[in-house]
């Protein structure tokens, strides 16, 4: 199977776990069955492997998203990147032409395209195959999957499939109704529309070339930030004349809320929490190195971390995006390819990072124009690179660096470093990379 994962969006509804570089789709809230967490990006990439070990993936992402995919997914997993964000016809048209041209995809392979974050089981991903499937038989068009639905909601649009068939011609597209609408949408056989579909790579290609200018890759990716923002199914699955819909009546979960992540978790609390028996239908999940208790909680959700702290009821909880986009705060935890960062302390003039660096990674070799640095390793072994100058570090070793000193560190073993910025302008621009001789 050939599969494009999209992975985009940002972090404003699952604040303050999620934020501008850590997107919901990276945050790890799901049991691993090996006693620990992963996050949605994690669990979709395994059960794709494990349904079909030879697929060949492709994740479909922006820049901002690069770090966390590597840190979370490994060097091997094979990326499309977006100079810059726009909709998902320019992400999915930059992704087929990626295949094609870099890649060496013939244009009649099939290729199945959906988010990289819905919540479901193993039996979503056998559907994916024959979605796979279908569109490898189609000669033209597009193949959707319908999610039949659960109750009559009004955040998804809805497919009216034409027959009782499957795969079924398609009779309409709706957009979001109201519930009362959505209701009778139901009524008349319609599924909610998923956001998964398969065709053949040529096809996307040729509506590439008609809507956007180009099919090349190289164009789309040098002209990208002039590209119209448009949904795929805007552009091109409502003006399609020859569509397929395969039913799907699985678990499927767009978990984009917090009232929707909490009926996902495998228990109440995550972290150093402590919940009253007077507590009821109430979730929490801590970050943080202290403790939180709550009592007599009904209904609500609690979420800590060094970005803030959310009490919300659940319902209440859907409308916290408004809110969050006016805040403005320092980023204050983020994976990186080489690990990860979280942000202590920030003053006038400083401030302190806890940096974990996992084995055999480093940071890039670079400099800093307007801010000195001190390290203080904490626990593990490395090597430091300064001026060209190796030298061995382990907990209890301190080097310092002055503005526009060369530098880097190397993880021998994982490694926790204590990093003190000193300067008037501490900014994450404030950067030049070196080439490592």
């Amino acid at each position: 199977m050939n599969i494009i994962l999209l992975s985009g969006g940002s972090g404003k509804r699952l604040w303050p776990l999620s934020n501008d570089v850590r997107s919901k789709q990276f945050i790890k809230l799901f049991a691993d069955g090996k006693g620990g967490y992963e996050s949605m990006v994690q669990r979709v990439y395994r059960q794709v492997r494990e349904a079909d070990p030879d697929a060949r993936i492709t994740v479909a992402t922006s820049k901002s998203q690069i770090s966390s995919i590597r840190n979370q997914l490994g060097d091997a997993v094979d990326l499309c990147v977006e100079p810059c964000r726009r909709d998902t016809f320019p992400a999915i048209a930059l992704a087929a032409a990626y295949l094609h041209d870099v890649k060496g995809h013939d244009r009649n392979e099939a290729v199945v395209i959906c988010p990289i974050d819905p919540y479901v089981d193993a039996d979503y991903f056998e559907k994916l195959k024959e979605l796979y499937e279908q569109a490898e038989k189609e000669a033209a068009g597009l193949v959707l999957m319908g999610i039949r639905p659960t109750y009559p909601s009004a955040k998804y649009g809805y497919i009216i499939p034409s027959s009782a068939a499957d795969p079924s011609p398609v009779e309409s597209f709706k957009e979001k109704p109201d519930e009362a609408t959505a209701e009778e949408y139901i009524g008349q056989g319609a599924l909610w529309n998923s956001g998964v579909f398969a065709c053949r790579i040529g096809y996307v290609l040729e509506k590439a070339a008609v809507l956007l200018g180009t099919s090349e890759y190289k164009m789309l990716f040098e002209g990208y930030d002039t590209l119209e923002r448009i949904s795929f199914d805007y552009a091109v699955v409502e003006k399609e004349p020859d569509i397929r819909v395969l039913r799907f009546g699985g678990e499927w979960k767009d978990i984009g809320t917090w009232n929707t992540l909490s009926e996902t978790m495998d228990g109440t609390a995550m972290g150093n929490v402590i919940l009253s028996g007077t507590c009821e239908d109430t979730h929490v999940i801590n970050e943080l190195d202290i403790p939180v208790l709550c009592m007599g909680m009904k209904k609500a959700v609690i979420a800590a971390s060094p970005e803030g702290i959310l009490v919300s009821d659940k319902e209440e909880s859907s409308y916290i995006k408004p809110y969050v986009e006016k805040l403005d705060s320092q980023i204050m935890f983020a994976e990186k390819s080489w690990g990860s960062f979280q942000v202590l302390d920030v003053g006038e003039d400083s401030m302190t990072i806890k940096v974990t660096l996992n084995p055999g990674h480093r940071m890039n070799y670079h400099s800093h124009k307007r801010r000195d640095e001190v390290w203080n390793v904490i626990s593990g072994k490395g090597r430091t690179i300064v001026d060209g100058m190796e030298q061995p570090v382990q907990a209890g070793d301190v080097v310092t660096m002055q503005a526009g000193c060369r530098h880097t560190i190397i993880a021998d073993t994982e490694l926790k470093v204590i990093e003190v910025q000193l300067g008037r302008e501490i900014s994450v621009h404030d950067k030049q990379k070196h080439d490592l001789e």
